[in-house]
């Protein structure tokens, strides 16, 4: 067995610094942008948030369903699960510029053509003070978990195990209304006249998906090299390989269930929704994704040596991040659309790439600071024995 205080070097340093230096510059070509076309910079804007606060948040929710089940699985990738959910201070940071941006975003701040109870729910302070909550309850649920793994692989303390367990099974639930209250302020709500009851958990999915891609690929990476490359085995990739294909069939499943729903319903008030996903060329987005979001990793999935062999696997979910993000520009776009019109500004994709960058500085800073494996867990031996 190799050496297992194995810290992350020079590699991660390397990434740190590019991912920083990338992401600053396309944010600052991008700042230069705003000047000419506010409106879709801050549009922009909405969208490269919503994707990297996702992948923290599902990043944290995944570490919690691994503290609950004590799978052999979570151990192999529960730092970078860490070292993500500790981002979500990046991202109360970065949302700071998108509380400026509100007025060029939402319609609902015009005050026109909605309800009182609408209008009650739906205003600036009231969006402002709920989004703080939001971010104060996942730095609590986040930092806490921190610092208890942090104290675990100094103190030896085999109570945390049991501290961790007993807080991840109410951070679920705590995370899921959270999530799900966020999302309609944050995504549905920019069509204000159109609602979903399943919607909360759709996004939800989407995060839990993108987080698990993100981990394998940091593994993958991190597997490459000594001494983790003697430590991760095919029955770890094989068990990863089959949360992704979970996490793909939960969100194929909520997406065909919110779809079926609203069209068997026709209500005229759901509906409008997905018209306008149907037509300007949308259409062909949404096919996209049934192909490359389901029917390609779900049948890929399905193969054993796929799950097995590193490169294919990482591939795989290198993918998936990408498809992830197409899912989530088909979900908001088509709202600052009128002409319904399907558009791709270049600002959508560097506004998301500018935003990565430093949300994966940190993450890679965050990396550095602790072992690659949490050396004070008593499961840890059983968990490297998987094979």
């Amino acid at each position: 067995m190799p050496s297992l205080t194995y810290v992350p070097g020079e590699e991660i340093r390397r990434m740190q610094w590019r991912a920083f230096w990338v992401g600053a510059i396309a944010m600052a070509i991008c700042i230069v942008g705003a000047f000419f076309s506010r409106v879709q910079f801050f549009q922009s804007y909405l969208l490269g948030f919503l994707y990297w606060t996702g992948m923290g948040l599902g990043c944290m929710a995944i570490m919690m369903l691994h503290h609950l089940t004590s799978g052999a699985w979570g151990m192999v990738i529960r730092r970078p699960l860490e070292s993500a959910s500790r981002t979500i201070a990046l991202m109360a940071l970065l949302f700071i510029p998108l509380a400026f941006g509100v007025p060029s975003i939402y319609s609902w701040v015009n005050r026109t053509g909605l309800s009182q109870e609408q209008l009650q729910y739906l205003n600036v302070p009231f969006f402002l003070i709920r989004s703080a909550v939001y971010f104060a309850v996942w730095l609590l649920l986040a930092f806490r978990f921190s610092s208890w793994s942090q104290r675990q692989d100094t103190d030896n303390d085999a109570s945390l195990i049991r501290k961790m367990r007993l807080l991840s099974g109410p951070g679920l639930v705590i995370y899921s209304l959270t999530m799900s209250l966020a999302s309609v302020d944050w995504i549905m709500s920019l069509e204000p006249r159109w609602y979903s009851t399943i919607f909360g958990l759709l996004v939800i999915g989407g995060q839990l998906l993108s987080a698990m891609a993100f981990a394998i690929v940091i593994l993958v990476l991190l597997a490459s090299r000594q001494p983790l490359s003697e430590i991760v085995g095919p029955r770890h990739l094989h068990d990863l390989g089959k949360l992704l294909l979970t996490f793909v069939m939960i969100w194929a499943y909520l997406s065909f269930s919110q779809l079926l729903l609203i069209w068997a319903g026709n209500l005229t008030h759901e509906i409008p929704w997905y018209l306008r996903r149907w037509h300007g060329g949308w259409m062909w987005v949404g096919l996209a994704l049934i192909l490359f979001h389901f029917f390609i990793p779900f049948f890929l999935l399905l193969s054993q040596d796929l799950k097995r062999n590193a490169k294919a696997l990482g591939l795989l979910a290198a993918f998936m991040l990408v498809v992830r993000a197409l899912d989530l520009y088909w979900v908001t776009v088509p709202e600052f659309s009128p002409a319904g019109v399907f558009h791709l500004h270049w600002m959508n994709i560097l506004v998301p790439i500018g935003i990565g960058g430093l949300w994966l500085a940190v993450f890679a800073w965050q990396l550095r600071l602790r072992p690659l494996l949490p050396l004070g867990d008593p499961q840890l031996h059983q968990a490297l024995e998987h094979e």
